[in-house]
C-alpha cells in the first residue's frame, strides 16, 4: 500500500504481512530482521510496526516500475552498454548483501525496479525468501521461481551466496537477448533444463552481443556453484570493466520484440494462475460444507467481484478454459522421500515435494497401512507441494517403510523410504 508520514508527508510503501499465527509472525520478523542488517542505496527499508493481526514493513516508495518494463518502452534506448550498467548496479547491491552473509534466493526481473521513470538507478526488492547463512549449518531450500532457480535448489542440496549468482546470470542472459536460457514448455521441463545446466546462445538473439558478454554469462551459469564468480569477481570481469560508468562509446540498439514476448508470457502465466486461484476460492466458498459459505463471510469476496455477476467475454472464457487445461497435470514427485536412521526418543521428519494440478490429496502409509495423526504424529502439506510427516518421541515400532501417496483427478503417484529407529 502507498503510505504517507503524518508529520512530514513523506510518501512510502507499506508491505503488510498477515500475522495471525506464530508461523506467519516469525516469517515477517525474519524478513524485517534481515532488512535491518542491510543499509545500502540499492536496497530499501525504513521502519516496521507490529499491529496485530498484521505486521507492516515501511519501505522506500519506488515509482519507476520494473526494470524490464522500462527496457521495452519505445522512448528508452536498450543497448549492451545500458545492460552492463544495470548489471553493475545489481552486482554492487548484491555484493553488499553477500558481505553480510545473506543470500536473496529470489532474484528475478520483477524484483529489480527503477527508482523513477526517467533515470537509470535501480533497487533490489523483496527479501521474503532471503536467509542468513551460518557457519557449519548447511541451508537447503525448497522455493524459488523455476526459470531463475539454481540447480542445487532443485536437487535439495546446500545453497550459498553462489546460488544468487546463477540467478544473476539468468537475468543477464534475458537482459541481452530477451529470451530465457532455461524456458521449457512446462515448469517440469524448465527444471530439467536447469538441472542439466543446458542452454545455448541463439544465433539471431545474440548476433549483436559481444563475446565478453557471453563469457560473463558462462562464468555464472555453471552447474557446480563453487565454479561461479562471486559478486566481487564479476565486477572485475573484462565485460564489466569495458563498460565503466565513464564509457561513452555507442553500441547497437537491441531488439525489443523478444523482450516484449518474454514479459507477455510471464504476465499471462501469473494472471492466469491468479484467475484460477480466485475461481477455486469462489468454488470453495460456495460449497455448503465450507467454513466460508456462510452469509457472514461471503462479503470478503466483494473486493474482487466488480459486478454482481462477473461477465467474461467469450474469448476470455475460452482463454481461461484453455489455460486451465494446460495447467492440469497428474501428480509427480519432484523430490522423493529419503531413507533415514534415527535414535529412540528423537524426532524424524520425512519430506517430499509433489506437484500436480488440481493440487493432489496426500495420504501417508506405514508398511501399507494408513498413518493416524496424534499428538505425536503430524502431517503437513503446503501449497508449493512440500509434504511432511513428523514423528516425535520415536520408538522401535515406528520403524518401517513409509509411503506418501498423492492423488488427483488425473492420476496417482507414490514414493517410499525406509525409517529405522535404533
Amino acid at each position: 500500500f502507498r503510505l504517507s508520514h503524518k508529520e512530514t508527508g513523506q510518501v512510502c510503501a507499506g508491505k503488510f504481512f498477515r500475522a495471525r499465527s506464530s508461523k506467519e509472525r516469525a516469517a515477517a520478523r525474519k524478513e524485517i530482521e534481515l532488512m535491518n542488517c542491510l543499509h545500502h542505496p540499492k536496497l530499501q527499508c525504513l521502519a516496521a510496526y507490529d499491529v496485530r493481526p498484521e505486521t507492516v514493513m515501511v519501505l522506500e516508495y519506488i515509482a519507476g516500475g520494473e526494470l524490464f518494463e522500462r527496457l521495452v518502452d519505445d522512448n528508452f534506448e536498450h543497448t549492451e552498454l545500458t545492460s552492463a550498467r544495470y548489471m553493475r548496479q545489481i552486482l554492487e547491491g548484491m555484493d553488499y548483501v553477500h558481505k553480510q552473509n545473506i543470500v536473496h534466493l529470489d532474484l528475478k526481473p520483477e524484483n529489480i525496479v527503477c527508482v523513477d521513470t526517467t533515470g537509470m538507478q535501480i533497487k533490489i526488492i523483496d527479501f521474503g525468501l532471503a536467509s542468513k547463512l551460518e557457519d557449519n549449518k548447511p541451508l537447503m531450500v525448497m522455493h524459488g521461481t523455476p526459470e531463475f532457480v539454481a540447480p542445487e535448489v532443485i536437487s535439495y542440496e546446500p545453497v550459498g551466496l553462489e546460488t544468487d549468482m546463477w540467478s544473476i546470470g539468468v537475468i543477464c542472459f534475458i537482459l541481452l537477448s530477451g529470451e530465457c536460457p532455461f524456458q521449457g514448455n512446462s515448469d517440469a521441463e524448465t527444471l530439467v533444463l536447469v538441472t542439466a545446466a543446458s542452454y545455448e546462445y541463439d544465433e539471431e538473439s545474440f548476433e549483436d552481443i559481444s563475446e565478453q558478454a557471453k563469457d560473463f554469462i558462462q562464468s555464472l551459469l555453471k552447474k557446480d556453484r563453487r565454479c561461479r564468480l562471486s559478486c566481487t569477481e564479476a565486477l572485475l570481469h573484462p565485460w564489466m570493466i569495458s563498460f565503466t560508468p565513464l564509457t561513452r562509446r555507442s553500441t547497437k540498439s537491441l531488439n525489443k520484440d523478444r523482450m516484449r514476448r518474454f514479459l507477455a508470457k510471464r504476465k499471462w502465466k501469473k494472471t492466469g494462475k491468479a484467475v484460477l486461484a480466485l475461481q477455486r476460492m469462489a468454488n470453495l466458498s460456495n460449497r455448503p460444507d465450507s467454513p466460508g459459505s456462510s452469509s457472514e463471510v461471503k462479503p470478503r469476496f466483494c473486493v474482487i467481484q466488480l459486478h454482481p455477476e462477473p461477465s467474461w467475454s467469450q474469448e476470455a472464457e475460452e482463454a481461461i478454459q484453455s489455460l486451465d487445461k494446460q495447467l492440469r497435470s497428474e501428480p509427480r514427485f519432484r523430490q522423493a522421500l529419503r531413507d533415514a536412521v534415527h535414535p529412540t526418543g528423537s524426532t524424524a521428519q520425512l519430506t517430499c515435494i509433489v506437484n500436480g494440478y488440481p493440487q493432489p490429496k496426500v495420504q501417508w502409509l506405514q508398511d501399507g497401512n494408513p498413518v493416524t495423526e496424534s499428538n505425536r504424529v503430524t502431517t503437513e502439506q503446503e501449497e508449493d507441494g512440500l509434504c511432511a510427516l513428523v514423528l516425535a518421541d520415536l520408538s522401535p515400532s515406528d520403524s518401517g517403510v513409509y509411503t506418501c501417496k498423492a492423488t488427483n483427478k488425473l492420476g496417482e503417484a507414490t514414493c517410499s523410504a525406509k525409517l529405522k529407529v535404533e
